[in-house]
């Protein structure tokens, strides 16, 4: 009995080469550096660089926390209520703003420190935002806030996503991008 005989891997590339050379080589086809650059832009408008992610490991820290989650009008205000021992995390107290915290921990804040809250902490307490609070008045993915105990659970670290990234900004992910540019720049001029 006879057996028609495939074509091996190698045959099989070697087909598809050079139909892509004749598509590549064709007459009236763009220069390999236009698909080259084509391609290079069509990955940045999909995805940011990894670059943009420079200050990931920031949003990890207590202080950041509490701001992103609006229990602080601003980063400097979040040091010091850690620093006044009004923080707990995991219900340790924890009085170092730069304290760093892993994946599922529960960042807890005592109301009465909370500057976005009005009322009685035995009443019913309303979130009242600050008028400069407005560019940030969002909670990103990574977080998840509880306004009625006060406390905030950390998912995971920011990521990027087709066409931006986690990291709270009112500035586009090529910035970021820039300014990790600039650093590394930097730094390579001082050795």
């Amino acid at each position: 009995m006879f057996k028609p005989r495939l074509p091996t891997l190698n045959v099989q590339l070697l087909n598809v080469r050079k139909a892509s050379l004749r598509k590549l080589f064709a007459p009236g086809s763009k220069s390999v550096a236009e698909m080259v650059a084509q391609e290079r832009e069509k990955a940045n408008r999909e995805h940011p660089s990894a670059a943009s992610l420079m200050y990931a490991p920031m949003e990890r820290r207590v202080d950041f926390i509490l701001f992103r989650s609006h229990f602080v009008s601003s980063i400097y205000m979040a040091r010091q209520v850690i620093r006044t021992g009004n923080v707990t995390v995991n219900g340790e107290k924890v009085k170092i703003p730069s304290f760093s915290v892993a994946d599922g921990d529960v960042v807890q804040i005592d109301p009465s420190a909370v500057c976005t809250l009005e009322g009685k902490a035995s009443d019913a307490m309303t979130f009242k935002a600050r008028p400069f609070m407005q560019p940030w008045m969002f909670i990103p993915d990574y977080l998840e806030v509880n306004y009625n105990t006060c406390s905030t659970v950390f998912l995971r670290e920011p990521i990027t996503r087709p066409n931006r990234t986690e990291i709270p900004s009112p500035f586009p992910p090529q910035v970021h991008s820039l300014a990790y540019e600039f650093y590394v720049n930097k730094s390579r001029s001082y050795h």
